[in-house]
């Protein structure tokens, strides 16, 4: 393979490496330090994507997750499984409340429309590919336009593999690009999830917070054919059975120890400009920040006597609440701080090397000011569509989708455009099924409102003219005017119902035009500026991938002349992060300090018997009996809950298995710490600290509480 910058980085990795999140094939750059840190096993053997332990790791595409059984068992966080136990969820079987199990397999249940466990097959470097020396030469949209048509043809190729599903990441701001295929199992089903009291123990209260004492955990089960192919949902389908799957550790963990977590950690920023790093602290997480805040008070409101309702927006409120929470500790970590002073003299640094140079100057000068420019444009757009994207009604987002599969259909499959490709068709009609259990009318056009009325208020200018046209927006509209406007659109329209969403696809252009649906009119009305919209988008983007590649180049050019450490940013790929189970020297406040284990001792002592902290009564008693069994720690002298370790990771790493230093399964990845989630930008190596829940807690607690035997007896715990 010819050598990359990627390859140069890694070199420069050698006194670094706890912190990072690696990609597999970066490993046995860091050999020397996984193996001081405590690694028994070959580091080479983590490269080895269809080999242990790497082919038990998996995602369910926003979360991470692995196989804990011969029978295609998947461990992960009980927030990765939560939306799946809130849709099987009735005012009168209330899952969330209570828990769900499944003795046998036939008790199992369908997981939310649209879950996937992705298998990760193979990774390439294909960058060549993608930016030809025909790209190469291109700007703006042509070049988004020829890059896109390579990764189409790379993404065909591989998906003639029948049930797998490929994807091309780009790395390193669109420098380099890897082609990763899985396999993609459709048929995911819901095993076992403990009641919220357990696995959201604490709730919002102590989310990002230590000490924490939540058993985040819930368990699926891979589904597929006969012939041990990817398959839709049927009765006749049979449990997958992984290569291999984790076995679970038979001594527990103890501070100092060994520990990696192996995942798809979603997003970091440590490679942005100062002029992102300044848009994204001062306005772009305040603005949402005060949207999310009134998000929540909206369903709050809207579904207080409505049960049903409360049952459908529980994932979204679960979601909105983490982020919220998020954003205002990567705020208050940031306020006061010398982080954008410490990136701005950084990056005047590194221009200062660029044109110390002439070389250096003629190759990355330009595309170094080009970039600051284009990203200024870009964030300027972001800002002032803010409420545009807020604004609009569910349904007409749905058919907006609809109508631009219909005009995409028309085309040879090879020409349409992403995301609307056949190999899409599955996931859409997924997404659009999911609707049912997700959504109801009155709390939509409540939230809609909230958005309209800012975005109403906004100079005409600043408007989108296509919007108010088919919406019917006019200056100085009042709220009761606004009001009825909506109630006029979601009256005129059927798509509220599942049967009327799944008609629409599959018809044709002419049907979209001819109907009187409000919605689907709107979203006629609003194609041609939408396609005309989205041309400049990409003209803007295939610029920035330009200039912002380059100016990478000449970051890690830069950096690895220091003998500085460039990792990739996290972009939803399979990364590997390494380190110890450790406590901390002082609490968020500069005081005290955090021991690396929580008890059930912690659980009784926070339990109010309601609303967050409502531990389920057969826990309680549990724990007041003692009925410990063998997963009492020797040290701690009962059960073990929850434990801190330095491992460097991110949102989509949650349901990341931990392991020790045998690739042992130890527990599962679920959190950070509140002071510490800015890693995600400034890494703080004294700071961060990550949550795991301690598999011994996990175990007890389905053993001795929820009497989960069947999965013990699976797992070989018993």
């Amino acid at each position: 393979m010819k050598k990359t910058f990627l390859t140069l980085a890694i070199l420069s990795t050698v006194a670094h490496a706890d912190e990072g999140m690696w990609m597999p094939q970066q490993l046995p750059q860091v050999a020397k330090q996984l193996k001081a840190a405590g690694l028994k096993l070959d580091p080479a053997s983590l490269t080895k994507l269809t080999e242990f332990p790497m082919n038990a790791i998996v995602s369910l595409g926003g979360c991470s997750a692995s196989f804990v059984s011969p029978l295609g068992l998947v461990a992960t966080n009980h927030h990765c499984v939560y939306n799946s136990v809130a849709v099987n969820s009735t005012p009168e079987r209330d899952l969330l409340a209570n828990g769900f199990l499944a003795k046998t397999h036939a008790q199992e249940l369908p997981a939310a429309p649209g879950s996937r466990i992705y298998v990760t097959k193979d990774v390439a470097n294909v960058s060549d590919k993608i930016i030809s020396p025909d790209v190469a030469k291109l700007a703006g949209k042509a070049r988004v336009d020829a890059m896109e048509k390579n990764m189409k043809s790379m993404v065909a190729e591989c998906e003639k593999d029948a049930g797998h599903r490929c994807t091309v990441a780009s790395y390193y701001g669109g420098l380099e690009f890897y082609l990763i295929k899985q396999l993609e199992i459709r048929d995911v089903r819901l095993v076992h999830a403990p009641p919220s009291g357990v696995g959201k123990f604490g709730g919002d209260t102590d989310n990002w917070m230590w000490p924490r004492h939540t058993g985040d955990y819930g368990f699926y089960r891979a589904y597929v054919s006969k012939d041990g192919k990817a398959a839709d949902f049927s009765k006749d389908n049979v449990p997958y059975v992984p290569k291999t799957h984790l076995k679970i550790a038979k001594e527990g963990v103890k501070e100092g120890d060994f520990i990696m977590a192996l995942g798809y950690p979603g997003r970091t920023n440590r490679h942005r400009l100062p002029s992102e790093v300044a848009f994204t602290f001062d306005w772009s997480y305040p603005a949402f920040v005060k949207a999310s805040a009134e998000t929540l008070a909206i369903i709050e409101r809207e579904t207080k006597t409505n049960e049903d309702a409360k049952l459908k927006y529980a994932g979204q409120v679960a979601n909105v609440n983490n982020y919220y929470k998020n954003r205002k500790g990567m705020l208050t970590s940031y306020e006061g701080s010398d982080f954008l002073a410490r990136k701005t003299k950084e990056h005047a640094d590194m221009k200062a090397w660029v044109n110390a140079n002439p070389a250096r100057q003629k190759e990355y000068a330009a595309d170094i000011e080009q970039v600051e420019k284009l990203i200024a444009q870009r964030d300027a757009e972001t800002k002032r569509d803010f409420f545009l994207n807020a604004s609009a009604p569910r349904l007409l987002t749905v058919a907006r989708r609809l109508y631009r599969l219909s005009n995409e259909s028309t085309k040879p499959n090879v020409e349409r455009k992403s995301g609307y490709q056949e190999r899409d068709l599955p996931a859409l009609k997924s997404a659009v099924a999911a609707i049912e259990r997700t959504y109801d009318e009155k709390v939509d056009k409540a939230l809609v409102l909230n958005s309209l009325k800012k975005y109403a208020a906004q100079p005409k200018a600043e408007r989108n003219a296509s919007f108010d046209a088919a919406v019917g927006i006019a200056d100085g509209m009042s709220e009761a005017q606004l009001k009825t406007v909506l109630d006029t659109m979601y009256a005129g329209s059927k798509l509220g119902t599942a049967a009327e969403r799944a008609a629409w696809i599959g018809k044709t252009p002419a049907d979209f035009k001819a109907s009187g649906d409000s919605f689907i009119k709107a979203a006629v009305a609003m194609y041609d500026a939408g396609m005309k919209s989205e041309a400049e988008e990409e003209e803007l983007a295939g610029k920035i991938q330009q200039a912002y590649a380059n100016y990478m180049k000449a970051k890690i050019a830069y950096m690895t002349g220091k003998g500085q450490a460039v990792y990739p940013d996290a972009n939803s790929t399979l990364r590997v992060t390494f380190g110890k189970i450790a406590g901390r020297d002082h609490g968020a406040d500069g005081t005290g300090s955090w021991t690396a284990f929580t008890t059930v001792k912690g659980v009784v002592a926070k339990a109010t018997g309601e609303g967050e902290f409502n531990a389920p009564a057969a826990q309680l008693a549990a724990i007041k009996a003692k009925d410990f069994g063998k997963y009492i720690d020797p040290k701690l002298k009962t059960v073990p809950v929850n434990y801190l370790a330095t491992l460097d990771i991110t949102g989509g790493n949650s349901g990341s298995a931990a392991l020790n230093s045998k690739a042992e399964f130890i527990g599962l990845a679920f959190d950070g710490t509140l002071d510490s989630i800015i890693s995600d930008w400034d890494f703080n190596k004294a700071n961060t600290r990550d949550i795991q829940v301690d598999v011994r807690y996990m175990l007890w607690n389905m053993k001795h509480v929820d009497k989960a035997d069947n999965l013990l007896k699976e797992m070989n715990v018993e």
